[in-house]
């Protein structure tokens, strides 16, 4: 999966520190990205390359010894639709922040769709949504304070939920509806407020394709910096009809698969294609009594 980034360490202790020349500066536009190609590897620029435009710095994590920033232009940061990239560097070119589905090297990906995570909330809060007042970020850890009412902001992490139907010697796979991926994945969902992972699976699996579940048990789980969440995968067996009644402002489609008919192959990315992988090819793990 995407942050299965091994002999590569990543660090996510938060350092009050600046950038030295030779750090990673992580430069978003909106839902885009400043990078380069060297070796059909993606890149991102050094302090030594962002230097000469005003900025400020924010410390995000290492990955081994290097170091990576967010860039923040001194300048007001606009989101309206016609505003234009603060930064600009000969060699370098904005990509959308899609590309760390299929970019090399993974680390690097990686590293790119953390930063996003984090971009996306400091520009959320830029202003205390108690009072009004401008935020700043502490010194201690990576926090958000207003200096006018004591509001503390901590970075957003969503609760979701990746579903395996196991229906005998078949799973269910379903398409989205009205989103860029095509490809078939699995039933997810995000854990609303006052229920447990286990109470999402079964609501999200009767919303989305009206079936009930029984049998639920845990997986594994992924940090899933395109939506901002951790992702939890559940397997769970089909408890009565397997008739699908679908939501079709959810899903495009839905279907049950034998493994014969998965045509899908690991993208060494994503928790869903991991468990469909997982169903494929480990039959002797998913036999009921």
């Amino acid at each position: 999966m995407i942050q299965d980034i091994y002999p590569r360490t990543y660090h996510n202790e938060y350092q009050d520190t600046k950038p030295a020349e030779n750090d990673f500066i992580l430069v978003f536009h909106k839902n885009t990205i400043l990078v380069r190609f060297q070796n059909g590897k993606l890149r991102y620029p050094t302090l030594k390359e962002t230097g000469s435009f005003s900025c400020e710095y924010y410390y995000l994590f290492s990955i081994d010894h290097y170091k990576y920033f967010l860039a923040k232009p001194a300048q007001n940061l606009s989101i309206s639709a016609d505003a234009k990239p603060a930064i600009a560097l000969n060699g370098y070119h904005y990509e959308n922040v899609s590309i760390f589905r299929t970019a090399f090297s993974r680390h690097t990906a990686f590293a790119g769709i953390t930063a996003h995570h984090l971009f996306n909330w400091y520009q959320t809060n830029q202003f205390c949504g108690r009072c009004g007042h401008s935020m700043v970020p502490d010194h201690k850890e990576r926090m958000l304070f207003c200096p006018d009412c004591h509001n503390m902001v901590y970075p957003r992490i969503s609760p979701a939920v990746i579903i395996g139907i196991i229906n005998g010697d078949k799973i269910l796979m379903s398409k989205y509806a009205g989103r860029p991926y095509t490809n078939y994945a699995l039933i997810a969902g995000f854990t609303e407020i006052g229920e447990s992972a286990e109470q999402t699976v079964a609501r999200e699996v009767m919303e989305e394709v009206g079936l009930k579940v029984k049998n639920i048990r845990y997986y594994k789980s992924q940090p899933w910096g395109f939506s901002g969440s951790l992702l939890m995968g559940f397997f769970c067996d089909l408890d009565g009809s397997d008739e699908i009644i679908l939501d079709k402002n959810e899903l495009a489609e839905a279907g049950w698969f034998s493994r014969e008919e998965i045509a899908l192959e690991d993208d060494q990315l994503s928790l869903t294609r991991e468990m469909i992988m997982a169903f494929k090819y480990s039959s002797h793990f998913f036999m009921q009594e």
